[in-house]
């Protein structure tokens, strides 16, 4: 048995013909924000259940400091989960909300009321504490959620798409607020969303789940840079794919001749041989557009492709652009550092070339 804080040992849950979690294991450091991310239906709501003791794994066992909790029951586990519809007691002011669950064990009043008037200045609530949770935003709804699951110091936070309920910018508030909230507090978060934006701006660690299975489970810029498959490349932002064999390879290089498409030059971290096939993913953000040709590199030489502009999309920081090049029709952004206006610009059926140096794309997997 590890050492780790936090255990999940090959855990597999099954729902009739269904496995909604098969043979899953990871272990989670105390004190990390933890998230679980993946799409509707992949598992990772069911990991949480079975952490917080709402569901039993068929097979497999969960270990906490060390201690075997799969068969306790939620109220034995110290691991406490907030549901995304908050579940707040209606009839009850926000002062009593949290002091809920310390009254039920029965704590000295002033002990009580030392924690909640504690929290409740953490979270910036106290002018509101006498309020009932209908005189409240969702986004202070969602505070007292999390200060009530807080309160008697569990040793899990479990959040399930806690966020979710919220429009986008009290979403972007609350990220913030939860990110300071756990730096405050040190308390482990285990954090289930299938929003990539979330997930990459709280996280310390994220796995990855698809069909029940963790794909890869590693910091946030590892995930983005070098993933670690097709699935987690596409589900984590967006991606160019370029499918092909390799057909030369040159020191820590290779060429890759896709399908539909020119040769690619690619940094050959897999140690490839020829004849292999491979898929290269090429981030929108690595790939220039200009009008001009690019300037000459030294060293490896950069790809660079003639091409024609279909659409654009102007989004502020940013535009977006759809090019077709050869057979494929390419993502590419291109962000405003520069004052827009002053540039000379790139518009619908533009003759253009995009080009990206080879260390900007990453091979994701070889199928044979």
């Amino acid at each position: 048995m590890s050492n780790d804080f936090l255990v999940f040992d090959h855990v597999t849950k099954r729902f009739g013909a269904l496995t909604a979690v098969n043979d899953v294991s990871f272990s989670v450091n105390k004190g990390e924000f933890f998230s679980l991310l993946g799409p509707s239906g992949c598992g990772k709501t069911t990991l949480l259940r079975m952490l917080g003791g709402f569901e039993k794994p068929d097979s497999g066992r969960i270990f906490l400091e060390g201690k075997d909790i799969t068969d306790l029951a939620p109220n034995e586990r110290r691991v406490h989960t907030v549901f995304q519809n908050y579940a707040l007691f209606p009839t009850m002011t926000i002062w009593d909300n949290i002091a809920f669950s310390l009254r039920l064990a029965k704590l000295p009043k002033k002990e009580i009321e030392e924690k909640v008037d504690a929290i409740l200045a953490m979270i910036q609530m106290s002018e509101h504490a006498w309020k009932y949770p209908n005189q409240l935003s969702g986004g202070q709804k969602q505070r007292v959620a999390i200060a009530r699951a807080l309160v008697d110091r569990p040793k899990v936070l479990l959040l399930d798409e806690p966020l979710a309920a919220l429009d986008l910018k009290l979403r972007q508030h609350m990220l913030l607020e939860l990110d300071t909230i756990h730096d405050q507090v040190g308390i482990t978060f285990m954090y289930v969303t299938h929003d990539q934006g979330e997930a990459m701006s709280l996280s310390d660690r994220i796995a990855v789940i698809n069909r029940g299975t963790i794909e890869q489970l590693d910091g946030p810029a590892k995930i983005y840079e070098a993933p670690s498959s097709r699935f987690v490349a596409s589900f984590i932002g967006d991606t160019n794919f370029f499918s092909g064999e390799i057909v030369a390879t040159e020191g820590d290089y290779c060429t890759i001749r896709p399908e539909g498409f020119p040769d690619i030059r690619a940094y050959n971290d897999k140690q490839l041989k020829v004849g292999q096939k491979v898929d290269l993913s090429v981030r929108p953000e690595k790939i220039r557009v200009t009008l001009a040709p690019p300037p000459p590199e030294k060293g490896a030489s950069i790809n660079v492709y003639s091409s024609t502009v279909q659409d654009i999309v102007y989004q502020g920081v940013y535009t977006k652009y759809w090019i077709k090049s050869s057979d494929l029709r390419i993502a590419a952004l291109k962000p405003h550092s520069r004052f827009l206006l002053d540039q000379e610009p790139i518009t619908w059926n533009d003759k253009v070339f995009v080009w990206w140096h080879p260390d900007d794309g990453y091979m994701v997997e070889a199928k044979q």
